[in-house]
């Protein structure tokens, strides 16, 4: 074979063998992480939670993650992927379970506290995975259809959250904590399935020929030579230099958009006087379109080699469309202006992480991307806290929501003046 039918093949087999499973690990980690959102219906009144309680509690998952992702990605670096991602999902799933056992604020806290530290490490050790597996041309596509494994949870989720709902009372239990412990069943069969599935590193594919190793290791060592590589800095050092730093405010306002979205939807789209059932069916609509944009715009900055102004044009519509839809319009128009929101939003994680990886050097890659993630993964604590205490002040999720629209703005900014990837390299159409 010449060279282009071995790239053909092989990115042919990586894609079929990761890429599925770990967009469906995605989509159950992160019905996890918000299925809190749809629980609040009714939860709240249950267990005596207000807007401002409920928004703290869901929030403290993001403490423990912050504070254990590093060291979590870290140690995925050192005892390789297929263990630990395996280990974060079993202590997830249980945990998950055990969120139905809540009765109160303290115990709601100390839940969300705990999952946040079993999830720790789960989404960037994913994306530190890719850089071991996908060349940088390919890139942006695979963590497109990695990322809309968000979007896909809350179509998914949705429904179920909704039916789950219903079983109000079935065998003594609210409906709340039937989705708790039917949500946490997935994580626990397919830890299993993804420690015998993943390879840690190319040579050690049974699956892929000689041929097709030496062609896979070669494509990422000349990816990772177009990078400037400071061999002699420690990881703290690394930690702190302008581009992390830059890269991981950037992130905060960026990924707000999509908490902000994905714990607060439900509650916004039932206050338009929808029943249960017709909220989850409505809450689908924003998600199923991000999956649409995601595609397009992962497409366009692949075909194009370019990421930064594809990144900043779906942060700015994020943020343009979620400040208008706290205006006074029909519940009609805010409606769309929230479809459009969540189109920019899940967008820009696309390209964000593309351009993270063609801006990073090879040296600090996984604490570098922990570290990203785990600042920007602080928003929601920040914004969940904040808009359930607007809300609780005001009677409105609005003012809440125009905060993480004008932070969204202030990370495109910064994204457009601060972050010019290290590597350049010429347009090149995947072959897959």
């Amino acid at each position: 074979m010449n060279d282009s039918q071995i790239e053909h093949a092989v990115m042919r087999k990586v894609i079929r063998r990761f890429v599925p499973l770990l967009f469906i690990c995605f989509v159950v980690a992160f019905l996890d992480r918000v299925n809190v959102g749809f629980a609040a219906l009714t939860m709240n009144h249950d267990i005596g939670l207000s807007a401002s309680t409920f928004g703290l509690g869901a929030g403290l998952f993001f403490v423990s993650y912050f504070l254990l992702e590093i060291p979590s990605n870290l140690i995925l670096e050192r005892v390789g992927a297929r263990r630990w991602i395996a280990r974060i999902m079993i202590t997830w799933g249980v945990l998950s379970a055990c969120t139905a056992l809540v009765q109160g604020p303290h115990s709601f806290y100390v839940i969300r506290l705990l999952l946040g530290a079993a999830e720790a490490g789960f989404s960037p050790g994913v994306t530190f995975f890719f850089t071991l597996w996908i060349p940088s041309r390919y890139r942006a596509g695979v963590i497109a259809t990695y990322l809309a494994a968000m979007p896909v949870a809350s179509v998914i989720g949705s429904p179920l959250a909704s039916a789950c709902l219903s079983l109000e009372g079935v065998l003594g239990l609210h409906g709340w904590q039937w989705m708790f412990l039917i949500n946490a069943l997935p994580a626990l069969l397919l830890a299993p399935v993804v420690y015998f599935m993943l390879s840690d590193h190319p040579c050690q594919a049974g699956w892929l020929n000689e041929e097709e190793k030496n062609w896979l290791e070669n494509a990422l060592r000349a990816d990772r030579s177009l990078v400037q590589v400071d061999a002699h800095d420690g990881i703290l050092r690394f930690l702190l230099k302008p581009k992390v730093i830059i890269l991981s405010i950037a992130y905060f306002g960026t990924v707000g958009f999509n908490y902000g979205l994905s714990f607060f939807l439900p509650q916004i789209i039932h206050q338009f006087g929808l029943s249960l059932f017709a909220t989850g069916l409505v809450n689908v609509i924003p998600f199923a379109l991000a999956v649409v944009g995601m595609r397009f715009l992962a497409r366009s900055s692949d075909a194009r080699g370019e990421r930064k102004y594809h990144l900043v044009l779906a942060i700015v519509l994020a943020a343009l469309a979620l400040g208008l839809s706290t205006g006074p319009f029909t519940a009609t128009a805010r409606f769309a202006l929230l479809c459009l929101a969540a189109i920019g939003a899940f967008s820009a994680l696309v390209v964000f992480w593309a351009h993270c990886s063609d801006f990073l050097d090879a040296t600090g890659m996984a604490a570098g991307m922990a570290m990203i993630n785990s600042v920007g993964n602080l928003s929601g604590f920040a914004y969940l806290y904040m808009v359930g205490f607007v809300k609780e002040v005001t009677g409105s999720f609005a003012g809440g929501l125009r905060i993480i629209s004008a932070v969204g703005a202030l990370a495109a900014v910064l994204i457009l003046i601060g972050s010019n990837p290290q590597r350049s390299r010429a347009v090149e159409k995947p072959a897959v």
